[in-house]
């Protein structure tokens, strides 16, 4: 197979399609590269006006280099290979969204490092129990998640997860797509 896209050639490849300096921009994808990127690496630092970057359907393993990142609101990394979101806290204070569906994420202790999230996308990953679910209790702003399709909902009745879930995340207004709507 062909060597994997590094993040310089992506953001190469990004700014010869839009015509635009990465260093300027606010809202970069370099989802679908083929071949794929396998290393995130410092050379996002440079993406200081980056409010919104996309590195879906690669195979990332580790969050790395984004520490300079401090304009970032939105970050992509759904389809990919992370095993779990060690590195994302240097972004805590700033990140609103953070999606992550459809990897093979297992824990998720640094989102409670996570002072400004409001979504968190984690579908379709390895989450299998009650104590990891929790963790996300501790973002303080957390609004909306998207959960299905983790082992932990696998196997129990949609409405018990439901249920339950909203009983865990007192904040939540939206689960799974749905509004949360709590009785008086």
């Amino acid at each position: 197979m062909a060597k994997a896209t590094t993040i310089k050639d992506a953001l190469r490849i990004w700014e010869e399609q839009n015509k635009k300096d990465p260093i300027s921009a606010t809202d970069i994808g370099l989802q679908f590269q083929y071949p794929p990127i396998e290393k995130m690496d410092a050379t996002l630092n440079t993406l200081v006006n980056c409010r919104k970057l996309s590195l879906s359907s690669n195979m990332i393993e580790k969050i790395v280099g984004i520490n300079q990142l401090k304009n970032l609101r939105v970050l992509s990394l759904a389809r990919n290979n992370l095993k779990n979101i060690n590195g994302i806290e240097a972004l805590g204070d700033t990140l609103e969204e953070f999606w992550v569906s459809y990897n093979i994420i297992e824990k998720i202790k640094p989102i409670e490092s996570m002072k400004a999230l409001r979504v968190f996308y984690i579908s379709h990953n390895l989450i299998k129990d009650w104590a990891e679910f929790n963790r996300m209790a501790a973002a303080p702003k957390l609004e909306e998640i998207s959960f299905l399709g983790n082992l932990l909902n696998e196997n129990m009745d949609e409405l018990a997860f439901r249920s339950e879930a909203i009983r865990r995340l007192p904040l939540i207004k939206k689960l799974d797509g749905e509004p949360v709507i709590r009785g008086d």
